[in-house]
């Protein structure tokens, strides 16, 4: 009677459970309808499609989309009770989905069919939609999310280019939403062009050193002030759409010194103050419009004034280290945004998360998103964009997704999402691609003090998380990755292309001759990896290598001619030098960069002898009298940051290192201009008649400042040499 008694229980309990679900879906089948509005907009429509489509993939049962209830709905509606929400819910036999608006109802179906139907979209070309069978929601479930951040940005082409692919990771279809076009940031040259006023008035730019210049504005100048208004005025008629615009400084640190203006930043406590006083009189005029301002570089550290309410404030945080978290790495920066927090609630926080000027190189500072995102959510960001590469580069998709999710959840584990990702993404060989992943950044906690700069390189890591036993790890793990999908051309390709960081690293390590495995002289092997690299590129659409335009063209030419130079005699290789001016900072400050056959690469950190303000003059020994007709150097520009190629390079010889007499000069072929490539190699190559000499004598002329038009002039200007040749 007893087991009677249990077995009655059980079959009453089994149905209580099955009559307190709704079955949405049943082999193929439904008596469910999706149901909006008879007055549902476009928006409305198209959630109510997708929810259809992705239903019909995972289950084959296809719902009709109408606007009559029915006895079974799945009804799609707004809720206007508070902003920045999503919510759904099971009651009676109806599924209710609802967002705060129309783009939070599309995010609500997305998130309906993650966390109901286990769905993962993991890049505009690929996504999981698991199969069921049946579909069943329990009665009275409630599901309801409100993100902490309320506009999320990932600055990846992935979103931009995709905005379906936005919608399924809840981010904008574009880096500045709201805003005017042309007043993004960086916009007081914008509004005050230096050709039409820096003549007449000077006094409206900033003081310099005792000089006038067009790097900023004079802030405390009445006239600035109403011209500013004006061209903000005439922004925002011409865009009566935008809400925002940027009032900011233009990118560079020579703001106005003048008396006016440092007495404002000392009683303010920062230069913030000046920029702080100024953006409120412009807000003031524009009460129901946002006016955003940057706390950046010398704006960074909060003032005493506070922000209107309508000024939005852009903090950036570009000098961070990004080999740990903020609060651990960053205290000064960590600081500023509580200082930030207790002045406004209106933060808006651009944060960086790829290495500018290797797009490609491996950058181990994924485990610091987590903790960042969630340090800016818990002060005040209610806007936060990460300033990712907008092209692709080093573990694009992850990156893309990964920001995406954090975004969204700032406490979502990144263990979890890397795993769930690679295992999604990249099928059998995910498991080593998050193998790579969890090693490279092993190698950088071994090394506490090593500095991950945004604007760094791989040659700074050469010694730290890319070792050459490093290096031959990472390869190892993708050598077996490629394996495991070697008979999938889709997963294969991704792997490569998930790859090319450490293919990267590989060539550059070759480049900087860091050892005999790992050499240009071992030519087949830095060939075959060349090929490699540039087949991924190709393959995967790739074209850039950095922020200043250096193309992967101009990459495989630059590797493509250093071959070739490391091939070729070179009778200075790993003699003397004597540097007769002193470099700075880069390679070391070692003379002997320039003999070491390790030849510069697209960025400054790549094995180039650096020289601020000043010439290169240096003195090369041969060790003994040769006959030459030829010597050269190679020399590298970047214009943003204040690297020029030299005027000219003039070459001497001599016999006994006293006596010099000149060799010829090599002049500069593509002098400075505006419109000068932004990132550029040149060799200063001279041929002349055959000598005998045993020193060669290498000066290279300096600009010393840049230009006028130049927003660093007033600064000292660098060169950058690599390799002197001579034969």
């Amino acid at each position: 009677m007893k087991h009677f008694v249990f077995y009655l229980a059980f079959i009453l309990l089994a149905y209580s459970c099955n009559s307190s679900d709704l079955t949405i879906t049943n082999k193929g089948k439904s008596k469910y309808s999706i149901v909006i509005s008879e007055k549902a907009g476009a928006e409305e429509k198209e959630a109510a499609e997708i929810l259809q489509t992705y239903l019909q993939k995972s289950t084959g049962a296809n719902l009709p989309i109408v606007t009559q209830s029915t006895s079974y709905d799945i009804r799609l509606n707004l809720a206007s009770d508070t902003a920045h929400f999503i919510r759904y819910y099971a009651d009676n036999e109806n599924l209710h989905l609802q967002g705060s608006d129309v783009q939070y109802l599309k995010y609500c179906v997305y998130e309906f069919l993650e966390r109901e139907l286990s769905c993962r979209f993991w890049a505009p070309d690929a996504e999981t939609i698991p199969e069921h069978k049946q579909l069943k929601i329990a009665k009275g479930k409630k599901y309801q999310y409100s993100p902490r951040v309320h506009v999320r940005t990932v600055h990846s082409k992935l979103y931009y280019d995709n905005h379906d692919f936005a919608d399924k990771q809840r981010v904008t279809y574009e880096a500045f939403p709201m805003y005017a076009p042309g007043a993004k940031v960086h916009t007081f040259h914008r509004f005050m062009p230096s050709d039409k006023y820096f003549k007449k008035h000077p006094e409206y730019c900033a003081l310099v050193d005792g000089k006038r210049r067009t790097t900023q504005l004079c802030l405390s100048n009445p006239d600035v002030l109403e011209i500013v208004k004006k061209a903000v005025e005439g922004i925002f008629n011409e865009n009566p759409n935008a809400s925002v615009v940027s009032v900011s400084q233009d990118d560079n640190t020579q703001y106005c010194r003048c008396a006016k203006c440092e007495a404002i930043h000392k009683e303010e406590g920062s230069p913030s103050g000046s920029m702080i006083r100024f953006v409120n009189a412009v807000a003031a005029t524009f009460p129901q419009k946002t006016i955003s301002t940057l706390a950046y570089q010398y704006t960074r550290k909060a003032c005493k004034t506070e922000p209107l309410d309508n000024v939005l404030i852009t903090l950036c945080s570009i000098e961070c280290d990004r080999s740990a978290p903020i609060t651990d790495k960053s205290p000064d920066f960590a600081d500023d945004l509580r200082d930030w927090k207790q002045l406004t609630d209106n933060i808006r926080i651009w944060d960086y998360t790829t290495q500018f000027t290797n797009f490609l190189a491996p950058f181990p500072n994924i485990y610091t998103l987590e903790p960042n995102v969630r340090f800016f959510a818990d002060n005040n960001a209610k806007w936060i964009f990460e300033q990712h590469s907008h092209n692709p580069s080093e573990l694009f998709e992850l990156r893309s997704y990964l920001l995406a999710r954090l975004l969204w959840n700032p406490n979502r584990n990144t263990d979890v999402l890397i795993r769930e990702f690679c295992e999604g993404y990249y099928g059998q060989a995910g498991t080593k691609v998050a193998e790579y992943i969890t090693n490279i950044h092993g190698e950088l906690a071994k090394d506490p003090d090593f500095f991950l700069f945004l604007y760094g390189g791989p040659s700074q890591a050469f010694t730290s998380f890319l070792r050459p036993e490093a290096l031959d790890n990472y390869n190892k793990s993708f050598d077996e990755a490629e394996q495991a999908v070697i008979n999938d051309p889709v997963l294969l390709e991704r792997v490569k292309r998930a790859r090319l960081g450490v293919r990267y690293a590989t060539l550059e390590a070759c480049r900087a001759n860091l050892t005999e495995q790992y050499s240009l002289k071992n030519t087949n092997f830095a060939k075959s990896e060349l090929k490699a690299f540039e087949s991924s590129c190709d393959k995967g659409e790739i074209t850039m290598m950095n922020e200043t335009r250096f193309m992967v063209s101009d990459y495989l030419d630059l590797f493509e001619r250093n071959i070739k130079r490391a091939e070729a005699t070179n009778l200075a290789f790993g003699k003397k030098v004597k540097l007769l001016t002193k470099p700075h900072k880069y390679a070391n400050e070692d003379p002997q960069t320039l003999t070491d056959n390790a030849f510069g690469g697209g960025s400054f950190y790549a094995n180039w002898l650096g020289f601020e303000g000043n010439d290169l003059s240096a003195v090369i020994d041969l060790g003994e009298k040769q006959t030459i007709q030829n010597v050269s150097t190679g020399f590298l520009q970047v214009v943003n940051h204040v690297v020029f190629f030299p005027t000219e390079v003039s070459y001497y010889a001599s016999t006994d290192g006293k006596q010099f007499r000149l060799l010829g000069k090599a002049k500069n072929k593509r002098p400075l201009s505006r419109d000068s490539k932004i990132n550029d190699t040149q060799m200063f190559q001279l041929e002349f008649p055959e000598v005998n000499a045993r020193y060669i004598r290498v000066v290279a002329k300096n600009m010393k400042t840049p230009p006028a038009w130049h927003h660093a002039v007033g600064l000292p200007s660098w060169i950058f040499a690599d390799e002197v040749q001579v034969w």
